[in-house]
């Protein structure tokens, strides 16, 4: 199971840890996922999801149905 959103495919980002010195380290920015049920009407069922933070906010904006049609995905298989 990778560290990515089913809704957006968000992933970590590649980023340097920088010191006092100025000394730059590679490091990688995670992406703030959260495990969680959303209930999907049509099916009439509760769907779980590996959503960033990110995602929530916009999902409660336009709701399930059409953020998994924008992303290609089918609910009926999670």
């Amino acid at each position: 199971m990778s560290r990515r959103c089913d809704l957006t495919n968000k992933k970590a980002n590649n980023a340097f840890a920088v010191s006092h010195s100025h000394r730059r380290t590679k490091r990688l920015q995670h992406v703030n996922l959260q495990d969680k049920r959303v209930w999907w009407p049509t099916g009439k069922r509760w769907v779980k999801l590996r959503l960033s933070a990110k995602a929530i906010k916009t999902l409660e904006k336009k709701g399930i149905e059409a953020m998994a049609r924008e992303a290609g995905l089918d609910l009926s298989k999670y």
